[in-house]
């Protein structure tokens, strides 16, 4: 197959991946919304103008729309001002909520079970244990004899029970020999090292790179795990702006990008599993699906960001009417959503141009 007929192919998968994860968005405000006697006025495939309706059911239109990529749920007096009977504003507060919720919970359930099936395969990683997983050379690590699959135990006798725990006790020794004890093949040896107070980027004061090693789990054994590595994930969506202006990370690093360039990734990681594929064909595809489970819960969690236009600033409007009963006229929220929309489109214009212009590069 010639190159062009590749990267059609690499489009139109994601198109279609990528368009899943936005269509179980919708199903899950659908769910939510018949769960709690919304009524659901269109569910589409694709966005419109409407090509076509394929049935009716429940009082529901199910539609195929001209533009092939994700869908949609319109529900009954969703953006009205008037309460009717089954309509979304007639609701109670908290069927209302429920119904926010369904969309982003959706995608963050389905980010947590391909993670879970990752852990299955490839095993799942221990949070409590620091392994060494790469050494620079010309490096203090190097020099020190650290080597790669080294399990740290402390460092000056403080136990090393995660990554955050080695990077703060480093810091608080930068230029300053300490002691570090090793676990190396069973064997515990212990190093002396002085952490450099300057060096290359991305090479960190020790020069290695750090991992959890993994463990092999079950499917039930790997749920709680994946749990918790969602929210970890949300986590650190959070923590971004925080590290870039306290200067954690450059800002580089916490680039927002448009749907090209997470098509760019996209390609990028489907080439990374290719290769891997021929050294290993049991790995084929597992960085794929690593990929999309991350997207699904990034878009879970950046939907419950309370942002107006966003399923999480639609909660924001409804707070008061849950806690204090005072409802925010539906005519003043939705041209205040009407607003941000229109400013988040405006983004999302300038983020594609940004990633046409400078493409995203993964790093190796």
């Amino acid at each position: 197959m010639n190159a062009i007929g590749s990267t059609a192919i690499t489009i139109l998968e994601f198109i279609l991946a990528f368009g899943a994860l936005v269509l179980l968005h919708e199903l899950g405000h659908f769910f939510a919304a018949r769960l709690s006697k919304i009524e659901v006025e269109e569910f589409g495939l694709g966005y419109p103008p409407k090509m076509f309706r394929l049935f009716r059911a429940g009082g529901t239109d199910f539609t195929i729309n001209w533009i092939p990529f994700g869908g949609f749920c319109r529900m009954k007096g969703e953006n009205g001002e008037v309460s009717e009977p089954g309509s979304f504003l007639a609701a109670r507060p908290s069927r209302r909520l429920l119904t926010l919720l369904g969309g982003p919970l959706t995608n963050l359930l389905v980010g947590m079970l391909i993670i879970s099936f990752l852990f299955t395969r490839i095993g799942s990683p221990d949070p409590s244990s620091v392994m060494v997983a790469a050494v620079t050379d010309e490096t203090p690590a190097a020099a020190a004899g650290i080597l790669p699959g080294d399990l740290i135990q402390s460092v000056n006798n403080v136990q090393i029970t995660s990554m955050d725990a080695l990077s703060k006790v480093i810091s608080s020794h930068l230029g300053q020999e300490v002691e570090i004890v090793l676990l190396r093949e069973g064997v515990a040896l212990t190093i002396k090292v002085t952490p450099r107070a300057e060096w290359p980027e991305k090479q960190g004061p020790l020069g290695i790179t750090i991992m959890n090693p993994s463990q092999k789990v079950s499917f039930i054994q790997a749920l709680p795990r994946a749990f918790i590595a969602t929210l970890d994930q949300g986590y650190q969506l959070l923590m971004v702006p925080v590290r870039l202006i306290s200067g954690q990370i450059a800002p580089s690093e916490a680039r927002m990008v448009s749907v090209k360039g997470i098509y760019d990734i996209y390609a990028q990681v489907q080439t990374l599993d290719k290769q891997e594929a021929v050294e290993n064909p049991a790995m084929a595809g597992l960085n794929t699906l690593y990929f999309f489970a991350i997207i699904s819960i990034a878009l879970g969690f950046t939907n419950l960001l309370p942002i107006p236009a966003l399923d999480g600033g639609r909660i924001l409007f409804l707070l008061p009417e849950l806690f204090f009963k005072k409802k925010i006229p539906p005519a003043l929220e939705g041209k205040v959503h009407m607003i941000f929309y229109a400013l988040l489109l405006t983004l999302m214009v300038l983020l594609v141009i940004n990633d046409i212009v400078n493409p995203v590069i993964i790093p190796k």
